[in-house]
Protein backbone atom coordinates (compact mmCIF):
# COMPACT_ATOMS: atom_id res chain seq x y z
CA UNK A 1 0.00 0.00 0.00
CA UNK A 2 1.36 3.44 -0.54
CA UNK A 3 2.86 4.96 2.08
CA UNK A 4 4.02 8.09 2.83
CA UNK A 5 6.92 8.61 5.91
CA UNK A 6 7.92 12.27 7.33
CA UNK A 7 10.73 12.68 9.63
CA UNK A 8 12.88 15.20 10.72
CA UNK A 9 10.62 17.58 13.10
CA UNK A 10 11.96 18.83 16.69
CA UNK A 11 12.10 22.10 18.56
CA UNK A 12 13.99 24.67 17.16
CA UNK A 13 14.33 28.68 18.32
CA UNK A 14 13.30 31.09 16.50
CA UNK A 15 15.40 31.63 13.41
CA UNK A 16 16.76 28.24 13.14
CA UNK A 17 16.42 26.03 9.86
CA UNK A 18 15.27 22.71 9.42
CA UNK A 19 14.27 20.86 6.57
CA UNK A 20 12.02 17.60 6.83
CA UNK A 21 11.76 14.61 4.54
CA UNK A 22 8.97 12.33 3.12
CA UNK A 23 9.66 9.15 1.73
CA UNK A 24 7.20 7.76 -0.20
CA UNK A 25 6.66 3.97 -1.02
CA UNK A 26 3.92 1.78 -3.09
CA UNK A 27 3.42 4.63 -5.89
CA UNK A 28 5.16 5.28 -8.87
CA UNK A 29 6.72 8.59 -7.69
CA UNK A 30 7.22 10.33 -10.81
CA UNK A 31 3.65 10.63 -11.35
CA UNK A 32 2.58 12.04 -8.55
CA UNK A 33 2.59 16.46 -7.73
CA UNK A 34 3.76 16.32 -3.59
CA UNK A 35 2.99 18.76 -1.19
CA UNK A 36 3.04 19.75 2.07
CA UNK A 37 0.46 20.85 4.41
CA UNK A 38 0.67 22.33 8.44
CA UNK A 39 -1.54 21.91 11.20
CA UNK A 40 -1.44 24.22 14.06
CA UNK A 41 -3.12 22.96 17.51
CA UNK A 42 -6.82 24.03 17.25
CA UNK A 43 -6.62 25.32 13.58
CA UNK A 44 -7.20 24.16 10.31
CA UNK A 45 -4.79 22.35 8.63
CA UNK A 46 -3.14 24.41 5.00
CA UNK A 47 -1.38 24.26 2.50
CA UNK A 48 2.84 25.34 2.72
CA UNK A 49 3.80 24.32 -0.66
CA UNK A 50 3.70 22.11 -3.59
CA UNK A 51 6.03 20.95 -6.30
CA UNK A 52 4.96 19.18 -9.83
CA UNK A 53 6.03 15.68 -10.75
CA UNK A 54 9.10 16.84 -12.60
CA UNK A 55 9.85 19.56 -10.13
CA UNK A 56 9.03 21.95 -12.87
CA UNK A 57 6.55 24.25 -11.14
CA UNK A 58 6.24 25.04 -7.72
CA UNK A 59 4.09 26.72 -5.23
CA UNK A 60 3.89 28.33 -1.57
CA UNK A 61 1.70 30.14 0.93
CA UNK A 62 2.50 33.68 1.26
CA UNK A 63 3.36 33.25 4.97
CA UNK A 64 6.30 30.87 3.75
CA UNK A 65 7.35 32.36 0.53
CA UNK A 66 11.17 33.77 0.70
CA UNK A 67 11.86 31.31 3.67
CA UNK A 68 10.71 27.58 2.53
CA UNK A 69 11.82 25.75 -0.73
CA UNK A 70 10.56 22.87 -1.37
CA UNK A 71 12.56 20.24 -3.69
CA UNK A 72 11.93 16.55 -4.33
CA UNK A 73 14.55 13.26 -5.23
CA UNK A 74 12.86 11.18 -7.96
CA UNK A 75 16.10 8.75 -7.28
CA UNK A 76 14.75 8.66 -3.69
CA UNK A 77 11.42 8.90 -3.59
CA UNK A 78 11.72 11.46 -1.15
CA UNK A 79 10.09 15.40 -1.01
CA UNK A 80 12.30 17.88 1.01
CA UNK A 81 11.20 21.16 2.21
CA UNK A 82 14.19 23.41 3.38
CA UNK A 83 12.87 25.15 6.24
CA UNK A 84 14.54 28.68 6.79
CA UNK A 85 14.22 31.55 9.43
CA UNK A 86 11.58 29.96 11.56
CA UNK A 87 9.10 31.83 13.25
CA UNK A 88 7.08 30.86 16.50
CA UNK A 89 3.77 30.71 14.11
CA UNK A 90 5.40 27.88 12.02
CA UNK A 91 4.97 25.36 14.80
CA UNK A 92 2.73 23.12 13.70
CA UNK A 93 2.20 18.88 12.10
CA UNK A 94 3.71 18.76 9.03
CA UNK A 95 2.13 16.58 6.85
CA UNK A 96 3.46 15.55 3.44
CA UNK A 97 0.58 14.52 0.79
CA UNK A 98 0.97 12.87 -2.66
CA UNK A 99 -1.75 13.19 -5.84
CA UNK A 100 -1.57 11.75 -9.32
CA UNK A 101 -1.29 14.25 -11.82
CA UNK A 102 -4.34 13.58 -13.27
CA UNK A 103 -6.26 14.57 -10.32
CA UNK A 104 -6.89 17.25 -8.03
CA UNK A 105 -7.41 16.01 -4.85
CA UNK A 106 -4.59 14.56 -2.73
CA UNK A 107 -5.53 11.22 -1.63
CA UNK A 108 -2.40 9.78 0.23
CA UNK A 109 -0.98 11.25 3.32
CA UNK A 110 1.99 10.78 5.81
CA UNK A 111 1.51 10.46 9.66
CA UNK A 112 2.97 14.22 10.24
CA UNK A 113 5.73 15.67 12.08
CA UNK A 114 6.21 17.92 14.67
CA UNK A 115 8.02 20.94 14.34
CA UNK A 116 8.10 23.53 17.62
CA UNK A 117 9.45 26.99 17.37
CA UNK A 118 10.47 28.56 20.29
CA UNK A 119 10.85 31.84 21.28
Amino acid sequence: QVQLVESGGGLVQAGDSLRLSCAASGLTFTNNNMAWFRQATGKEREFVARLTWNAGSTDYADFVKGRFTISRDNGKNTVYPQMNSLKPEDTAVYYCAARHWKYTTYNYWGQGTQVTVSS
